[in-house]
Formats: structure tokens, C-alpha cells, sequence
């Protein structure tokens, strides 16, 4: 039985992937040796709010969401957070170097729920997001198996994640469309 979708007017939850790529750049950050880490971090944080005041000034807090939708959306988010605070508690903990696959396998966690939330938001673009980031942590898991410390996978998982994200939120609230009338294209 298929499942009529309504689009949303507007964009809706405009900041998603501006929250999860500030979320992965820390994470990834984190990797990183301390003073290189820290400079990185701010400089991540900084394109966070940067991107925070562009999604503002354009769209304002999205699209408002029906009642039924917006409760979808929730169950859909709450879900990815347990699973990813589970990922953070369980894989350090079962021992034998699992604790490396903690960052790949949220990348993961967050790759898949892009799929359903395509399907909520009638956002066609987040399944190409969600297909990127599942490989992004396909390869982090390899790096992470091959690798002697968790440092590699976490950095690389964590910095090309955000910026997927970011590159993603980009497009869809029309920075690169405004980018590209200023250049005269």
C-alpha cells in the first residue's frame, strides 16, 4: 500500500544539518592533536554560526510541520539519539580495539535515518546525503580496522562528515544558487 507524500511549503527543519555537522566536526576534532584540535574546532564552530545567522535571516525557523509530521520527525530523531548513545556506551565497553568504530558506526546510524526522513520531509537530496555518509562509514570502519589507534577513523569520519553535512545545508536553503547569481553564471 503506498503512502500519498504532501510537500512541505518551505524548508522545513531548516538547522538539521547544521546541528549534525557541528556534532561530527567536534567528534572529529576531537582526534586531533591539542592545540591543532582546538584551532580547528573554533574554526568549525565559527562556520556553525555562520551558517546558523544564513538559515535564519532566510528562512527563519522552517516551515512549520502538521501535527502528525512534526510527531514522525521526533519519533525518527529520538530513535537515531538512542542509537547513537548506545553505539557510545556499548562498542568501548565489549573491548578488543571496538571503541575505534564508535564515530563510523553514528556516521552510519545517521546515513541510514536520512533515508526514512527523504521520505518524511519529501527532501529528495537526503538520500544522496545518507548514501555519503553510510560509505563515508563504510571507509571509516576499514580505516578503523586497520588502523592501531582511533585518532584516523574519528578525525577523517568526523571532519568529512560535517562537511558533507554542510555542503548539504548549503544547498538546500539556496546559498549556492545565490553564490552562482553573484558570479554571473
Amino acid at each position: 500500500m503506498s503512502r500519498t507524500v504532501r510537500a512541505v511549503a518551505g524548508i522545513p527543519v531548516p538547522h538539521l544539518e547544521i546541528v549534525l555537522g557541528a556534532v561530527a566536526w567536534v567528534a572529529g576534532t576531537l582526534a586531533l592533536p591539542t592545540g591543532v584540535g582546538t584551532v580547528l574546532m573554533a574554526a568549525g564552530l565559527g562556520v556553525t554560526g555562520v551558517l546558523w545567522v544564513a538559515v535564519r535571516r532566510r528562512h527563519g525557523l522552517g516551515a512549520r510541520l502538521d501535527r502528525a509530521l512534526r510527531t514522525q520527525v521526533l519519533r525518527l530523531g529520538l530513535g537515531v539519539l538512542v542509537a547513537l548513545v548506545a553505539l557510545g556506551v556499548v562498542l568501548p565497553l565489549v573491548g578488543g580495539g571496538w571503541g575505534e568504530l564508535t564515530v563510523p558506526a553514528g556516521c552510519a546510524v545517521v546515513g541510514v535515518a536520512m533515508f526514512p526522513l527523504s521520505s518524511l520531509l519529501a527532501e529528495r537530496s537526503y538520500v544522496a546525503l545518507g548514501g555519503l555518509l553510510v560509505v563515508l562509514a563504510a571507509v571509516g570502519a576499514l580505516l578503523a580496522l586497520n588502523s592501531a589507534g582511533a585518532s584516523l577513523p574519528q578525525g577523517v569520519v568526523g571532519i568529512l562528515g560535517a562537511l558533507l553535512l554542510w555542503l548539504a545545508c548549503c544547498r538546500r536553503i539556496g546559498l549556492f544558487g545565490e553564490l552562482r547569481a553573484r558570479v554571473g553564471r
